[in-house]
């Protein structure tokens, strides 16, 4: 096969990464507290160069020809979105971008989010899933006079965390989490805060996606014309 081709079906799974990502985020754009994602990309020599800095990797002096596009990683948008006020007793946002709600999943595992339009559930505080909004010790929530003053709030950075579920993150080191007695001066109820999605941007990345991802076809295409041209010539020459 045409070395060229590598490169160019790499480029175009990597495109229909991208697609899925940007489309998952436009999917978002009305969900309270969603944070948009996205790709980054790299070659086969940047991990060579970052192996053989860690030691990993033996040194070699040539730099390999082999420039294969590869999606390195995915990362969060930690950028707040614009908080609008509802008057609803039951919403809440928060005031720092990298601060989160404690919710308890229907594993009973503890897991984090930016999503604060609560519901009222049997009298407990539960989020759009009916899931339970915890305390700063990690106990539900009863909805009565003062209860605002109850719901727990922990600072994690966003390299710290893994988008998991609906809308909500679990932490991968629970040493880099802060715990806050109390939510003073932390969280605006009445309020909730919008996706950080912007429509507009994301449909210029989808539509940047689709043409790479149709230039990489049609060099595809060009080069498989390109061969069957040759090896018809060659066929005719050898008769």
């Amino acid at each position: 096969m045409n070395q060229g081709v590598y490169p160019l079906a790499a480029s175009m799974v990597n495109q229909i990464n991208r697609l899925d990502q940007i489309s998952n985020n436009l999917a978002n754009v009305n969900t309270f507290g969603f944070k948009q994602e996205g790709t980054t990309e790299t070659t086969f020599n940047y991990y060579l160069e970052r192996m053989q800095s860690e030691n990993k990797a033996p040194t070699v002096n040539n730099i390999v020809t082999n420039n294969i596009p590869k999606i390195d990683s995915k990362y969060i948008n930690p950028e707040a979105g614009p908080i609008v006020m509802t008057g609803n007793n039951l919403d809440f946002a928060m005031n720092a971008p990298d601060t989160f709600f404690k919710v308890q999943n229907q594993n009973g595992d503890i897991v984090y989010t930016r999503d604060g339009a609560f519901k009222n559930l049997d009298n407990f505080l539960v989020d759009s899933n009916g899931n339970n909004v915890l305390n700063a010790d990690n106990e539900p929530i009863v909805i009565e006079n003062g209860f605002e003053a109850q719901v727990g709030v922990v600072k994690i950075p966003y390299t710290n965390l893994e988008k998991i579920g609906d809308n909500t993150y679990s932490v991968k080191n629970q040493n880099e989490m802060e715990i806050f007695e109390n939510n003073d001066n932390m969280i605006v109820q009445g309020a909730v805060e919008k996706s950080n999605v912007n429509s507009v941007t994301a449909m210029v990345e989808l539509i940047d996606a689709h043409r790479r991802f149709d230039q990489s076809q049609k060099a595809i295409k060009s080069i498989d014309e390109l061969n069957a041209g040759l090896i018809e010539k060659i066929g005719s020459n050898t008769k």
